[in-house]
């Protein structure tokens, strides 16, 4: 499934800023061939293309389907790689909070996107855009982000493990599958390392040809699937992964005991320490070298790595619920983002229809002793969906 391009471009300076001029003069920009809209040459009335489009480019992506309604040309250049490229270039890429909610009356996963700040009179300041619906059911899937994409890898489909991996380009919110695993998975481990996709366990190897593939690495650039040396204990092998991360360029993957440590690297393995073994359960996500998550009282921690201690995040009160390990966050431009599902109550009386899913910015920051304290920029209410809705997912992509 081919995404849409928007064709041949031909060379055309983009000037601004004397802070900016230098990175925006190598950029390739309108549209030359007949395939594409003349009108672009008139994006904005009046203003040259290269200085409209540097307008557009500051202007966020949850933006563009509403600014793709104003004219063709508009919708041409949304809908195209030239504007994400243009953004990079010039260094306004920054990263989106993306999430998945499984609804019960499909069971199929929905995706949304939060926007921020948002100028839209008939819209808060800070909610949910639903994106195109994924054309699969599975679930127990593993997901990353690598560049402007999100994978979603494996999953089960009515108890049957799947190998497939789709793709959602979140510059274009479409979707594609890409090559099949070498092992179908469910609840298996993924990170991202030097521009390749690691997945780890979430299958059972119980030959030793299949064994040869429990951990396995994707390489964009070949979109092929390679086995990865894992001369690990064969108990372990069998276990289905509950978490995963990236922390300083080592993958964790937590199994419900015995989590183990793979370097990309260095190609060696080793076992998670007891401390952080015992004490990471549920999704997790990390800022600054530290892995934030939800310990069994409710509260949000944060594990150094490097002294193998665990430490409670303070200054946070009672503005946040006691989640008992119920919430998801991710890490979006160095912000503790925090998404968790509450029982919609209106006037003091629940509404046993709809569940509310809230949002929470936190600043993070080390103090004193190395203590960890965070500062709630914002919190509030996002969406609302049927009872019996779940978060699935939640992570950070760069547009």
């Amino acid at each position: 499934m081919a995404n849409t391009g928007i064709g041949t471009f031909g060379s055309v300076s983009i000037m601004s800023s004397t802070s900016t001029s230098t990175s925006m003069a190598i950029i390739a920009t309108t549209a030359a061939s007949s395939s594409g809209p003349q009108q672009l040459e008139n994006l904005i009335p009046y203003l040259p293309f290269d200085i409209s489009l540097n307008i557009l480019t500051r202007l966020p992506p949850s933006h563009h389907p509403y600014l793709s309604l104003v004219s063709k040309s508009f919708r041409y250049v949304f809908s195209s790689p030239l504007i994400y490229t243009t953004r990079s270039l010039l260094h306004f890429s920054k990263p989106f909070l993306y999430l998945s909610i499984r609804l019960p009356s499909t069971r199929s996963l929905h995706w949304f996107t939060l926007c921020q700040n948002s100028p839209l009179p008939f819209k808060p300041p800070n909610f949910l855009l639903p994106l195109p619906s994924t054309p699969f059911s599975l679930i127990g899937s593993a997901i990353v982000a690598l560049g402007p994409k999100i994978y979603v890898i494996g999953g089960c489909l009515k108890d049957i493990p799947s190998p497939r991996v789709w793709v959602l380009d979140c510059r274009f919110h479409t979707w594609e599958l890409i090559s099949n695993m070498n092992l179908s998975r469910e609840f298996a481990a993924a990170g991202v390392v030097d521009g390749k996709i690691y997945v780890i366990g979430g299958c059972l190897v119980d030959t030793f040809a299949r064994s040869k593939f429990w951990a396995e690495v994707f390489d964009p650039k070949t979109q092929k699937w390679e086995s990865v040396d894992s001369a690990q204990d064969y108990e372990l092998r069998e276990k289905w992964m509950h978490a995963s991360a990236v922390v300083g360029d080592k993958i964790y993957a937590m199994a419900d005991r015995n989590g183990v440590i793979f370097d990309p690297r260095t190609k060696k393995w080793e076992s998670v320490g007891t401390e952080l073994d015992l004490g990471w359960r549920g999704r997790a996500c990390v800022v600054d070298g530290i892995l934030f998550c939800y310990d069994f009282l409710g509260t949000i921690r944060g594990f150094d790595v490097e002294k193998n201690l665990w430490k409670e995040l303070k200054g946070m009160g009672k503005e946040l619920p006691r989640f008992l390990s119920g919430a998801t966050m991710a890490n979006v431009g160095g912000n503790l983002m925090v998404v968790w599902e509450m029982r919609s109550n209106e006037n003091g009386i629940e509404n046993r229809d709809d569940v509310e899913i809230w949002c929470a910015e936190i600043e993070v920051e080390k103090k004193e002793e190395e203590d960890l304290w965070g500062k709630i920029k914002w919190c509030n209410i996002v969406y609302k969906v049927p009872i019996g809705s779940s978060i699935a997912h939640c992570l950070a992509v760069t547009l």
